[in-house]
């Protein structure tokens, strides 16, 4: 590839935060990463991937203070397992930093100023919770109470998780503090807004035109665009772990203004401070900038950041690509079911190569979540990665090519023919990985593994050695040219097998499209060295058993500091007489997008007609598990509006989170039939 054509390319995924291990949601947008800018560097590109933890915020402070430590060294000590795990998964990064340097200090400093100097910037007064013990304003995340509109207690200062609705704190019942269990008091502050309604405008017509954004997340704009851009809380009062405002006393900026920072502070930490070469990203819109997220940030990443990065002077994203969540065996990853795989308990037992060829064969360009079935997960390995390409490689590498010298042969017509309709491919994998559509390219890569096989087979190199040395030859000749051709494809995604297959050719380099266009004829092959092993069941048992019992060891004995009630409330006959409990069914049911813990379901209720519900129960049921089920619901609760829509009902059910259980009549009952 000329100079001239290569595209330059600066690539981020989500900054993984700085209080936790990394698990397999993070495994799974660094995968879908990995394999899109080990492709276009495939290419020849000039492409890079940066990433940072992010370490700045309230709770990174509180747990280095639990540890006995400072915030400093505990955000270095988990950048460095962090790093270590991802790693573990031959995710290569260019620079992988962190959001606490002097580099993002001085960006954050100068596009916050920049937007000040605007007229970018508000401040106003607002009332805040504040804890007198701990001496410090809340978070709404460490405010706890019962939910003003359902009433179920020990739910966060910000949304229910029972009912799905959303308040503020103030409006919580029997509010405390989550981390000493007191009532907080309120407190006025003076608070730092960004004006994120002043690029309505601009964000729109960056929304709308070009293909920066997929037609999904589109759709999902134009809702939060109809209800109005609100201004945006960036300052946190301290004590917090932060960099301080410019001209500020005791004002920090809020996490998520520095964190996208971050990605800029990468870049410039790799390009050692050379202002020119970085600005040759962020400054012009000839270079291409691409995100990759979840869907749970897609507010910051598709609003704030283009926002920002405009006031501040910058260029926005090319590109922002967001995937969906990652359940294990049907169900969201839970550590109580033993489903909250990390990342380094994987490793400890499992090929990563092996999550890689599995994950990309699910991988498509929405937003759609994706389930890791571990008994899919050993069928697919086993039969495509390891019965097909694999294959294809150690039956030929092995004995028949000892007794052939280890030299291969020339093509003939019919070889040519074999490799040129592998070769024929090219276009269509290479725009699938452009469209980061990787599960069209594994289905095709299958394909032509199935074609390279069939070849083999149906002329036994195995047999044809007994008589034919040379027609022997010839056709191993043809079945390693077919398997370097499927590692250039695969390399993305499989960097290590890929690598191992060059090494048995001969290849001292790594796979890249440019070798597609020649043959290996003539030439002498080293060793067969195995490239990977099938999946063991057992292995895959024992991580998952390590797993629990490591979750378990790790629960405290105790459960929460909040108050205890001091009884039950009695009601009157009259008062139960009002609450209208009817059977219901359930004809439609369907995940909400933005809410990973609600469901939405329409229930059948009889006479009453059908009615919309949100349902906080995504933990313990998946919408495909609830279709045609009977329930009991509260049919005549009032309305609520959510952002999500209208809630006319609700369901009943026993428990929380993932033991939660609804209620299921036993038997004879009706769309509508009353309780009594």
């Amino acid at each position: 590839m000329s100079s001239e054509s290569k595209r330059k390319i600066l690539v981020t995924s989500a900054l993984p935060y700085a209080n936790g291990p990394i698990h397999l949601g993070h495994v799974l947008e660094a995968i879908q990463t990995d394999v899109y800018v080990r492709y276009q560097k495939s290419l020849g590109n000039e492409c890079y991937f940066f990433c940072a933890d992010d370490t700045h915020g309230t709770p990174i402070m509180l747990a280095a203070r639990k540890e006995g430590i400072s915030p400093e060294e505990l955000i270095d000590r988990v950048r460095a397992e962090h790093y270590r795990d991802l790693s573990g998964f031959l995710v290569e990064y260019d620079n992988y930093y962190t959001t606490n340097s002097e580099e993002n200090r001085i960006l954050s400093e100068e596009i916050y100023l920049s937007l000040k100097g605007k007229g970018h910037i508000a401040e106003r007064e607002i009332e805040q919770a504040y804890c007198d013990t701990d001496k410090m304003f809340l978070p709404d995340r460490f405010i706890k109470g019962t939910c003003p509109n359902c009433g179920t207690q020990d739910q966060y200062g910000d949304s229910c998780e029972n009912c799905g609705a959303t308040y503020s704190p103030k409006d919580l019942k029997d509010s405390h503090c989550s981390l000493c269990g007191t009532p907080p008091v309120s407190r006025n502050s003076k608070h730092i807004f960004f004006k994120l309604g002043d690029f309505e405008s601009y964000l729109s017509n960056w929304v709308e035109k070009g293909s920066h954004v997929a037609e999904g997340v589109r759709k999902k704009l134009k809702e939060w665009f109809e209800a109005g851009l609100q201004d945006w809380d960036i300052s946190r009062d301290g004590p917090y772990f932060g960099f301080k405002i410019p001209g500020e006393t005791e004002k920090y900026f809020y996490v998520w203004l520095d964190a996208p920072i971050g990605y800029m502070a990468s870049c410039l930490n790799y390009f050692k401070g050379d202002r020119k070469k970085f600005d040759s990203f962020w400054k012009d819109e000839k270079t291409e900038i691409s995100h990759f997220i979840g869907k749970d940030i897609l507010y910051f990443h598709t609003l704030f950041w283009p926002a920002t990065l405009e006031g501040g002077g910058y260029r926005s994203p090319t590109q922002v690509h967001v995937h969906g969540f990652i359940t294990v065996n049907g169900e969201k990853m839970s550590k109580s079911r033993g489903t909250f795989i990390k990342a380094d308990g994987y490793l400890k037992h499992l090929d990563p190569e092996h999550l890689r060829f599995y994950l990309a064969g699910k991988l498509g360009p929405g937003m759609d979540d994706l389930d890791l079935s571990f008994d899919d997960y050993t069928a697919k390995v086993n039969s495509d990665f390891v019965g097909n390409f694999v294959n294809l490689v150690s039956r030929v590498a092995t004995s028949i090519l000892d007794k052939l010298d280890r030299t291969l042969g020339s093509l003939d017509s019919e070889g040519k023919k074999i490799l040129d309709e592998l070769r024929s491919s090219e276009s269509k994998i290479r725009e699938w990985y452009e469209t980061r559509n990787y599960t069209r390219v594994m289905k095709e890569c299958s394909r032509l593994g199935d074609i390279a096989n069939k070849y083999v087979n149906d002329l036994a190199p195995w047999i044809q050695i007994k008589s034919d040395a040379e027609a022997a030859r010839k056709t191993v000749t043809v079945a390693l040219n077919a398997a370097r051709i499927l590692s250039i494809y695969l390399y993305p995604v499989l960097p290590k097998s890929g690598e191992k297959v060059y090494k048995i050719l001969g290849l001292n380099k790594k796979p890249e499209f440019s070798d597609l266009a020649s043959d290996l004829e003539k030439t002498k092959v080293s060793a067969y060295e195995m490239i990977t092993k099938r999946v063991e069941e057992k292995s895959i048992q024992t991580m998952l058993e390590e797993n629990t019992l490591e979750t378990k060891s790790a629960q405290p004995a105790t459960t929460s500091a909040a108050p205890k009630t001091e009884g039950v409330l009695e009601i009157s006959i009259e008062d139960l007489s009002k609450v209208d409990l009817r059977v219901g069914k359930i004809i439609e049911a369907g995940p909400v997008e933005g809410a990973d813990k609600l469901v939405q379901v329409k229930l059948d209720l009889g006479p009453l007609g059908t009615k919309n519900v949100f349902a906080g129960i995504k933990a313990s049921y998946q919408p495909q598990d609830l279709l045609g089920l009977t329930i009991v619901a509260v049919a005549n609760l009032k309305p609520r509006k959510m952002k999500f829509g209208v809630s006319e009902a609700m369901l009943l059910a026993s428990g929380e989170g993932e033991s939660l259980s609804l209620f299921v009549p036993h038997r004879g009952a009706n769309p509508g039939d009353k309780l009594k």
